[in-house]
């Protein structure tokens, strides 16, 4: 017997018209679009979608330092902007946060401190994560960020010279020399919270 599965062509899917964001920042918004235009390519449900953007506060610190408080950060932003745009009147299709920080890990004993984003989708039904690449942060930025408890964004506006490098290329770009930049990893982030929206024939509990 076969173990092969066989995929039908998906069923036409209500239209993606709007994705909120919660946060007003432009690499994020940038990595937004960006997923929304990757996925539009395979299903044509997102080709016209908009971006809602909002600032939201969440309890989740300024610098977070390890995976929970980063998908807990990205969680508590989607459902942020969602209650917002629930008291506007508004609705969106999809709500998402996005979160950045830093996670480190032992590995034979040696310690490994990893630049990272979790991003969160849900349609207030149900939800999914997503994580970015990891790159590995230099051990100086990370006695500065984690031992002087500061946040990377100041700490990489120091390093380089450059003033709010966070809204620009990101520490992402500081690291790999632009090569992957904020807007990108937060890209990547998307694409993966997004699957079970635009890929639902795998992700059904049916």
């Amino acid at each position: 017997m076969s173990t092969k599965h066989s995929f039908a062509k998906p069923a036409q899917r209500a239209r993606i018209e709007r994705v909120a964001l919660g946060s007003d920042r432009a690499a994020k918004i940038m990595a937004v679009r960006a997923s929304i235009a990757r996925v539009a390519e395979i299903d044509s449900a997102w080709r016209d979608a908009t971006v809602v953007a909002r600032p939201v506060e969440t309890d989740a610190p300024a610098m977070p330092l390890n995976d929970w408080e980063l998908m807990s950060g990205a969680r508590q932003r989607a459902l942020a902007v969602r209650e917002i745009l629930i008291g506007q009147k508004l609705d969106a299709d999809l709500y998402v946060g996005l979160e950045g920080g830093f996670h480190s890990i032992s590995v034979d004993g040696e310690w490994h401190t990893f630049l990272r984003g979790w991003a969160f989708a849900t349609d207030g039904k149900r939800g999914s994560f997503g994580m970015s690449p990891s790159i590995a942060v230099p051990d100086a930025i990370v006695k500065d960020v984690v031992g002087g408890k500061r946040e990377l964004g100041i700490v990489i506006d120091e390093f380089t010279g450059i003033r709010d490098v966070r809204s620009k290329q990101g520490a992402w770009g500081v690291l790999s020399r632009d090569l992957l930049t904020r807007s990108m990893s937060f890209e990547a982030a998307l694409i993966a919270a997004f699957a079970p929206f635009y890929n639902p024939q795998l992700y059904s509990n049916v």
